[in-house]
This record gives structure tokens, C-alpha cells and sequence, in this order.
């Protein structure tokens, strides 16, 4: 019996702690909410952003963030400088060069003109932009967002009303 606890604990270890996000595309993304309404999960960062490193290395790839994200969310790596356009809504966004970089008109409107990073934009299932989190959250904290925004309290409850009661399973 010891035997078979051990085995199906080091399964669920596994299984947690060996998942990643499976990040997609914008475009991808809004077609797949379309065919299976979800919310969207969209991580603005560039490719320069030492915090963004961080974030992916630690935050992005906890097994209990990933589980989440791959689950309850449609997650989307947008990288804020990238060259190509996106058609959105009958619009075409592009890349605006500015200095030595630019930015993506997309990641702009994503972030209310605010081009930080790294932040993580929250659209809901018609595409409509929930919260906007910048800065860079360690698993802890993100997880609480994220289970905050996918779980839909955000709409009955106050968040620290419902930070209060949540106990993440990701320690400090």
C-alpha cells in the first residue's frame, strides 16, 4: 500500500511540476474563443526585458500556474516589438518604429498607451479587457490573480475580500 502512495504521489508531482504553458498566438487565441469561449491571458513583454526572464523562468513555468493558465485560460506570448500586423476587431495593428526599437500599436492599445513591462493583460470571453497587471509576480501572487480573474470573483467579490479567504497551493 506505502508503494502505491509513493508511485501515485510522484505522478501527481510530475504531473504538476512538469507542465508548461502552451502559449499561443494572439490571433490563435481569439479564434479558438470564438469555437470555445474563454478567457484570454496575454503576456506583453520584449525581448531586451530582464524582469519578462524572470517571469518565464519562475513564474510561467510553476506547474500550478501552468495547469491553470493551460486550463481556464487562452495564454498568449506577445512579444510588444514584434514586425508583424494583426488584423483585431477590422482593425490592422502594426509596428510603429521609434528611436533604436519601436513598439506594436496592439501591445499600446493592450496596455491603455502604457507600455510597461512586463504586464499581463486579462480579456474576457467577448475580448474586453478585464485588469492590466504590470510588474513583474512571483508564482504566489500570480497564481491568486489568476484564480481571482478565471474564477470569475472578481465579479461578486472584492479582491481582498477574496485574497482574504484563498489559500494558494504555491508557497512563498
Amino acid at each position: 500500500m506505502k508503494k502505491i502512495i509513493v508511485v501515485v504521489c510522484l505522478f501527481v508531482t510530475l504531473s504538476i511540476y512538469g507542465q508548461e504553458v502552451n502559449w499561443l498566438t494572439f490571433k490563435d487565441a481569439v479564434e479558438m474563443s470564438k469555437k470555445e469561449p474563454r478567457k484570454i491571458m496575454v503576456d506583453v513583454y520584449t525581448d531586451w526585458c530582464g524582469y519578462c526572464k524572470v517571469m518565464d523562468k519562475n513564474t510561467f513555468s510553476n506547474g500550478y500556474v501552468a495547469e491553470y493558465l493551460n486550463t481556464s485560460y487562452y495564454p498568449v506570448k506577445f512579444n510588444a516589438e514584434q514586425k508583424e500586423e494583426i488584423l483585431f476587431n477590422e482593425k490592422t495593428y502594426k509596428f510603429v518604429a521609434q528611436g533604436t526599437r519601436g513598439f506594436h500599436e496592439l501591445a499600446a492599445a493592450l496596455l491603455n498607451g502604457q507600455l510597461s513591462y512586463p504586464s499581463v493583460v486579462f480579456l474576457d470571453e467577448q475580448i474586453r479587457i478585464i485588469h492590466v497587471q504590470k510588474g513583474f509576480l512571483k508564482p504566489q501572487p500570480f497564481d491568486e490573480i489568476i484564480k481571482f480573474i478565471g474564477g470569475n470573483h472578481y465579479k461578486t467579490e472584492s479582491w481582498q475580500d477574496w485574497k482574504a479567504n484563498y489559500n494558494s497551493p504555491i508557497a512563498n
